[in-house]
């Protein structure tokens, strides 16, 4: 990708901000023996890839004032409320020198993975890796080919076929960068027909007629309400007969 750049002095906040409000980005090229430039590009020259994952790692052919030369971005300012690039870090490539860098992870072929195609997931684990890397042999990412992968299997770096020259920067041990796992969710396989109807028959409510008849055949509950009634009667009150005196003959 070729970007054109223009050479500004060193100035203040408020000049960089007034580059901003034209439209441009404050920037610094750096790297190898030429000494530090500020530069100003753009802003609609990058603003389709500045926030991709691909930025930070990817050669670009720098223009300024007809002199071309790769340069890599190093770092990217954003603000803090418009999340709009601020300021950009550029570093000249020299030939023979390795730089370390974060390489975004790619996955393809998910079709061809049996896990995947029997309800798995693919837990991502690294989404970018930092490889040490030739500067004339960068690569834009790492591949991992998700064919015949099944559940359980466990993808490591060292499965994964990277660029000549090109080595993970953590060299003491064998790191995961991805996994196809089993899926969380379960279902429960659908009872048939004939179990629910019986589920359903056993556990029903008796009828209305039922319930009646079990209430009569029950002579032990009788039996307590008549003794309930009976306790509640109260005998009557009856006052003895007055005797009346023996007649006088």
């Amino acid at each position: 990708m070729n970007l054109k750049a223009v050479k500004r002095n060193k100035g203040s906040s408020r000049s960089n901000n007034k580059l901003r409000e034209e439209g441009l980005i404050p920037a610094i090229l750096y790297g190898g023996k030429n000494p530090n430039q500020n530069i100003s590009v753009e802003k609609k020259d990058v603003k389709n890839i500045v926030k991709s994952d691909t930025f930070l790692s990817k050669v670009l052919e720098l223009e300024i004032e007809g002199k071309k030369e790769k340069v890599i971005p190093r770092d990217v300012s954003f603000h803090v409320v418009s999340e709009e690039p601020v300021h950009i870090d550029f570093m000249r490539i020299i030939t023979g020198k390795k730089i370390n860098l974060e390489i975004p992870v790619k996955f393809i072929n998910q079709n061809d993975s049996p896990g995947l195609k029997r309800g798995g997931v693919l837990n991502i684990v690294r989404r970018k890796v930092e490889l040490q890397c030739p500067a004339e042999n960068i690569p834009n990412d790492i591949t991992v080919d998700l064919t015949g992968s099944d559940i359980g299997t466990s993808i490591k770096i060292s499965s994964v076929k990277l660029s000549e020259n090109v080595t993970p920067t953590i060299t003491d041990r064998d790191f995961v960068i991805a996994t196809v796992a089993a899926p969380t969710v379960i279902k429960e396989p659908e009872k048939p027909a004939e179990e629910t109807v019986a589920e359903g028959a056993e556990g029903a409510a008796p009828t209305e007629g039922a319930e009646a008849s079990t209430k009569d055949a029950d002579p032990a509950k009788k039996d307590d309400k008549a003794k309930e009634s009976g306790a509640e009667k109260k005998p009557d009150d009856k006052k003895p007969a007055e005797k009346k005196p023996p007649e006088k003959k």
